[in-house]
């Protein structure tokens, strides 16, 4: 027996004062009406109806579960609404997840945006470095850069990234530009992050370079401001550095030997009955957002 169903068939009775016509509306034989608040009764353990050949009529502790049970099936309805609701339009609270650095310098704008443009939609930005379980922490999207492990997300490429070496204007100006990845063995480097090999592309085939750094750093800003100050050159993601090379505070060399860009995606746990505001959330990023560096 569906609880729901025989809750719904006996409301329908008691209102219409009949299994023929509750029937009717329910678009049920009478058998199957009468089946359904039978099982309903002998769950509870109690009679709800009390029939004759002429007439239908409440119980006591019919009347009293009556009510209670219009209340129930009114916050069902309301419920299912307010469901099929977001899936129409952007509603609720979305949660979005996004790397540090990148989560601040272009998640955010986007975010900003978006609560302007869904007035209903309150949001929460996470800006974390380590690679989350969706459906555990209670995201509904998150931005990832690089290419992704398999798995059961469902993935939107909505940009790219390239690695690129940078180095200040006056630093090239001392010590000359490397023309080779092989030329850095006689430069000063700077490392961003704990791998002391920098990957380049020569010839079609992969070149990884070992660097000896003069400074070790887990931080992008702290690896750019040094470079700036003409401390060496450093490798980073092009949008780390993309205001000193507007700017001509930073330069990029090596370009020829760049391996190719790695994808940006927007992940989310599935896109079976996608909500609204995650759509919508893409959807933006996708119309606003040039999120091709490098």
């Amino acid at each position: 027996m569906d609880r729901i169903d025989a809750m719904q068939a006996f409301v329908t009775v008691a209102e219409l004062n009949g299994f023929a016509p509750a029937a009717r509306r329910l678009k049920l034989s009478p058998s199957a009406v009468t089946r359904l608040v039978a099982g309903l009764e002998e769950h509870l353990g109690v009679r709800l109806l009390q029939r004759t050949t002429r007439s239908v009529t409440l119980t006591d502790a019919g009347r009293r579960y009556l009510e209670r049970t219009r209340r129930i099936l009114t916050d069902l309805e309301e419920a299912e609404l307010a469901a099929a609701s977001e899936r129409l339009q952007p509603i609720g609270r979305l949660v979005v997840s996004a790397p540090v650095g990148f989560g601040r310098l272009h998640v955010g704008p986007v975010m900003a945006a978006y609560l302007g443009r869904y007035a209903e939609v309150a949001a929460e930005l996470r800006l974390e470095d380590r690679q989350i379980n969706l459906v555990e922490d209670g995201v509904d999207c998150a931005v990832r850069i690089g290419h992704l492990d398999d798995s059961s997300l469902v993935a939107r490429q909505v940009g790219s990234m390239r690695r690129i070496v940078v180095g200040a204007p006056a630093y090239f100006k001392t010590h000359g530009e490397p023309r080779t990845p092989e030329a850095l063995a006689k430069h000063q480097s700077i490392q961003f992050g704990p791998n002391d090999q920098w990957r380049f592309v020569k010839d079609g085939r992969d070149l990884p370079i070992t660097v000896r750094p003069r400074l070790v750093t887990n931080n992008a800003d702290a690896a750019i401001q040094y470079a700036e100050a003409g401390g060496g050159v450093t490798r980073v993601m092009a949008y780390q550095a993309a205001e000193m090379l507007r700017s001509g505070r930073l330069k990029r060399v090596l370009t020829r030997y760049e391996p190719p860009p790695v994808p940006i995606h927007i992940v989310f746990p599935s896109s079976r009955l996608l909500s609204a505001k995650v759509r919508a959330f893409v959807d933006l990023v996708i119309e606003t957002c040039n999120w091709r560096f490098g």
